[in-house]
């Protein structure tokens, strides 16, 4: 099977939120008025001009989209960017004479618009001339798919480039590319980037088989529905010109935008947690560490990461050294355990070392448990949605473990709760659940909630 080409659009995005960025700092350079060219003013307007374009999609402009909308998000963007713009000089410059308040805004606001309307239209332009387009195929034929088939010939602009039908009905058109079961080695071979779904030819059982296989090839799927048919809040509806077109909504982290802001929000997380308290908690521990126990301070094991990969994991050393580390997770009273390592596992400030695994992009702050191997090949035998844990990177807390399932393992349910609760915080992550679980660790270390491992 030929591997599926890799393209660069996913790059148009945040390039466009970077050149947006070094806009607003050029605007300031230029005037170069020390009222707004300092750090204070640029950390402030910059972080806020992200957290509403975030908020307000402002960056999230399709093939499809038409010009209305992007007027729409530019003057949503702005109309909540102005207030933020005043309210920095409210509050703290309260009482003093600002000038040039007017000229940076005025000039960041046509800019940024020019900005975003020159490339809207220019990546227009550019599919227009046969460049970054889509192959796409249908899945079935009836009317409404006559019609999607039309619009993308005649509207080049979109980028999409028909290859062709399947159907189990034959016809002697020249579009047409056999069955249904043909289909699946003709996206693959052919690197087909999206497949549209005709919803009137195919039943509940078709139209699940083609999604599970779009979603393990990575493949964009879309469905175009019977209009006498009522759908599930799960799927989105998108408008091609007139034509209703239904999105198979994705899961939070496949979204690329919810990836830069949990990696972003880690990263700053864990530097701060190194900084402010691993830099002089640590020579602490070394010594408390050390008298009682021979051994490092730091206690590293391999555990399963995203999508199954081993990586080595970070803590404080809490136990006597053993031949059973690697093997045996520990349990109630286990008399491996230090006396220090029992404080240190009681407050889970032996997972405060994991911060580094974050760093370094092996982990997330917020996640599922990462497991032994030993241990999750077991729970993969015994629990079937086991692996979709995998999607995601592990994390130092996580849902199932302010929920209260943390620490030993004594009966298959406690397992079986906590994959449940890593597979609901997978398809309904935020940025503010994180917040919140985290909030809530905090909370349980001061109660003193004990742990096993």
């Amino acid at each position: 099977m030929p591997l599926r080409k890799y393209r660069y659009s996913y790059l148009i995005r945040p390039l466009f939120v970077l050149i947006d960025i070094l806009i607003i700092i050029g605007v300031v350079f230029y005037i170069s008025d020390p009222e707004f060219f300092n750090p204070y003013f640029l950390t402030y307007i910059i972080l806020f001009w992200l957290i509403i374009a975030f908020n307000t999609n402002f960056y999230q402009v399709f093939r499809f989209t038409k010009t209305f909308r992007v007027f729409k998000l530019l003057f949503i963007q702005f109309a909540l960017f102005f207030l933020g713009y005043f309210t920095y000089f409210g509050v703290f410059k309260e009482g003093v004479v600002v000038h040039n308040q007017l000229l940076v805004l005025s000039t960041i606001i046509g800019s940024i618009s020019l900005f975003k309307l020159i490339s809207f239209y220019t990546l227009k332009k550019y599919r227009l001339r046969g460049k970054n387009y889509r192959r796409i195929v249908i899945i079935g034929f009836d009317d409404t798919s006559k019609r999607v088939i039309e619009l993308f010939n005649k509207k080049s602009s979109l980028g999409y480039r028909y290859m062709g039908f399947f159907s189990d009905k034959n016809y002697k058109k020249e579009a047409y590319l056999g069955k249904l079961n043909d289909s699946f080695n003709y996206i693959l071979t052919n690197n087909i980037d999206q497949i549209y779904c005709t919803l009137s030819n195919l039943n509940r059982h078709e139209v699940k088989e083609f999604t599970k296989f779009a979603t393990r090839n990575n493949i964009i799927i879309k469905l175009i529905p019977d209009s006498n048919e009522l759908y599930s809040k799960s799927l989105g509806a998108e408008y091609y010109d007139n034509l209703l077109v239904l999105n198979v909504k994705k899961l939070p982290f496949e979204i690329l935008d919810n990836r830069y802001i949990k990696r972003t929000f880690d990263i700053i997380f864990s530097f701060l947690i190194i900084i402010l308290v691993m830099s002089w908690l640590t020579p602490l521990l070394w010594i408390i560490v050390k008298l009682e126990s021979k051994g490092p301070l730091f206690f590293k094991q391999e555990r399963e990461g995203k999508e199954g990969e081993q990586f080595v994991c970070y803590k404080f050393r809490s136990m006597k050294i053993n031949n059973f580390s690697d093997k045996i997770h520990a349990t109630k009273n286990d008399s491996r355990v230090t006396r220090s390592g029992f404080f240190l596992r009681k407050t889970s400030i032996d997972e405060l070392p994991q911060f580094f695994n974050v760093l370094k992009g092996e982990m997330s702050v917020v996640g599922p448990r990462p497991h032994m191997s030993s241990l999750s090949i077991a729970y993969q035998k015994e629990i079937d949605s086991y692996v979709q844990r995998f999607s995601v990177k592990p994390g130092i807390t996580g849902l199932a473990q302010v929920s209260g399932y943390r620490g030993e393992v004594r009966k298959k349910s406690d397992i079986k709760n906590r994959i449940r609760l890593d597979i609901f915080y997978i398809e309904n992550w935020s940025f503010l659940l994180d917040i919140k679980i985290i909030m809530q660790t905090i909370l349980n270390v001061f109660k003193g909630e004990e742990k096993a491992y």
